[in-house]
């Protein structure tokens, strides 16, 4: 039997993970700014996002499963922290109904069951869809069935504790205990992967007496399980975040603030008594054997509804302390996007100069992306190329963040020259976006490299190394004409750009010479020029925006709302 948790247990964790890495990915691929505005309108108020988590979590009957898709949709960007706390506080009312539906009537909805359905459906899609969104829509249903597998795994590894007397009566022993109490609600939930679950539990030790039939104290016997349980659950959203961004791990411990601050304030209650003796003024039902499960199903109501009734307003100081709790590191403070003001909208001139200061600092973020990837395979540094895909997801919001923000601008009355700059900057945001592709195509180059212990020649080392440096070059330069207008900056990196072209042809010449000689491997070879193209791409970009300085930032005869729509749609 412990051979088997363990192997359960293992395998079901590697699912889980997988299954939340699949669905994150699919997610982002297929996100777009209608689904995204979809989704905000939904959340747009901490109440409207605390009935979308409770009536979601009220249908599949799994608080888990609301927050885990909660921790999925800010890991794609789709949702923003405040968000998804609100979905997470209504997911602790929605759970109410499943203990209430497991209580009453037995029945409940085996979320695993229907998952196998969902993992060949999202298959069947990922590997056979005609377009790219039913591709996506595939890699969604297959990592949400595979997440919820693991689930089950995780759940079956430690079901026949449920039904062994010696836990049954480690429980009982404890039952006095409430401190002890709370501890073994909060393993025991841990393990079930399921707050309904052990509640379940615990309903059923109180019907057959195991805590007495002084059902006063069986009810109040059963509170602190109840209280540990809710702080037990929190570990899937723990889980979830393990591999997700940081506002993903913000709101997971918002999650565990939430529960464990209100079993904190409830306990006292609990170990007075007064608890249960609300229970019972509020109960319909005399206490007995018959109503001591619907009493206990009554006590995790209140929790849930008084914890979230006080929470509820408080969304904004919760995400507060959270961002304090988990701070961005010193990189990502300097590369993570800022919002753009919506109220300077009615003043196209002061928007456009901020669309435009965050475009500065996209392309500062693509440089890192690509001085990353760069350095990471001359150096043979993982550790370096482990940054360029963060770097790389910190663009695409950029883009996404910076285009919507220009598409609401065109909507004002704007001037001539505002018109004639904004499809510029859009082209601008794009090409930037493009760099950071090539990035993470340079880190995938540089992981085959080191997978594969191989190694350039000293000639190739010191060509790789040229490159590098003409295009560090010219990101300063391209940055530099960006920020400040300058075309001497602009003209400069046009150089660059002839000059990378020149390096493409003497270095493709050179290293086929290289192997021909049998100084190099046809796949070392591949490496190489892959590499080489690859920067050429990048100054291929970088010279779009240089040229779009030395044009004065303006284009004539632009229709600019099918290029804010087309960009949108790139996006997507």
């Amino acid at each position: 039997m412990i051979r088997d948790m363990i192997f359960r247990t293992v395998g079901g964790l590697g699912l889980f993970l997988f299954g939340m890495l699949l669905m994150s990915e699919g997610l982002k691929k297929i996100a777009g700014q209608k689904l995204k505005k979809t989704l905000e309108s939904m959340t747009s108020t901490p109440f409207k996002a605390f009935l979308v988590g409770a009536g979601i979590t009220a249908v599949i009957q799994a608080s888990g499963a609301t927050t885990v898709i909660a921790i999925g949709l800010v890991n794609a960007g789709m949702l923003t922290l405040r968000q998804a706390i609100g979905v997470i506080i209504g997911s602790n009312v929605g759970t109410t109904v499943t203990a209430w539906i497991v209580s009453v009537s037995g029945l409940a909805l085996d979320i695993t069951l229907y998952s196998l359905p969902i993992v060949g459906v999202g298959f069947l899609l990922h590997i056979g869809g005609r377009t790219r969104k039913m591709k996506c829509l595939g890699e969604i249903m297959l990592g949400f069935g595979i997440l919820f597998l693991g689930i089950g795994f995780m759940k079956d590894a430690f079901a026949p504790l449920q039904g062994n007397a010696k836990v049954h009566e480690a429980f009982v022993a404890l039952g006095g205990r409430p401190l002890l109490a709370i501890f073994v609600g909060i393993v025991a939930t841990i393990l079930l992967q399921s707050s309904s679950a052990f509640i379940g539990i615990v309903q059923l030790l109180a019907i057959q007496g195991a805590f007495g039939e002084n059902w006063q104290t069986a009810l109040n016997v059963s509170i602190p399980f109840i209280l540990g349980s809710n702080i037990g659950t929190t570990i899937t959203a723990q889980i979830a975040a393990l591999q997700a961004n940081r506002n993903s791990k913000r709101a997971a411990w918002a999650h565990t603030m939430f529960n464990v601050i209100g079993s904190v304030i409830a306990y006292p209650f609990a170990y007075l008594g007064w608890y249960s003796a609300f229970v019972q003024a509020i109960s319909p039902w005399e206490l007995g054997p018959s109503t001591i499960a619907a009493e206990i199903a009554i006590a995790h109501s209140i929790f849930n509804i008084v914890n979230s009734g006080v929470f509820l307003p408080l969304t904004g100081l919760l995400e507060t302390i959270v961002v304090k709790l988990v701070p961005l590191k010193p990189s990502e403070v300097a590369m993570a996007p800022m919002v753009l003001e919506k109220h300077l909208l009615d003043t196209p001139v002061l928007a456009l100069e901020q669309a435009e200061r965050e475009s500065v600092r996209m392309a500062e973020t693509a440089k890192k992306a690509v001085l990353a990837a760069v350095e990471g395979l001359l150096e043979d540094d993982k550790a370096k190329l482990a940054t360029v895909r963060k770097m790389e997801d910190i663009t695409d919001t950029f883009q996404y963040e910076i285009t919507s923000y220009l598409s609401d601008l065109s909507s004002r009355q704007l001037s001539e020259e505002v018109s004639a700059e904004l499809p510029v900057l859009l082209h601008t945001v794009n090409d930037l976006e493009r760099i950071g592709d090539h990035a993470v195509n340079i880190a995938e180059i540089a992981e085959r490299k080191i997978d594969g212990k191989l190694f350039f020649s000293e000639a190739a080392m010191g060509e790789a190394g040229q490159v590098a440096t003409e295009i560090h070059q010219m990101f300063d330069h391209v940055i530099a004409a960006l920020r400040d207008k300058n075309l001497e900056e602009a003209k400069s990196a046009l150089g660059n750009e002839g000059n990378l072209n020149i390096m493409q042809i003497e270095f493709r010449r050179s290293h086929v010479k290289r192997m021909t000689d049998g100084i190099s491997t046809a796949e070392r070879g591949l490496i190489f020029i892959d590499l080489v193209d690859n920067v050429e791409k990048i100054g291929d970009h970088l010279t779009n925006i240089a040229q779009a300085v030395i044009g004065g930032l303006q284009w004539d005869g632009v229709d600019l709302k099918l290029r804010i729509k087309q960009q949108l749609a790139d996006g997507q």
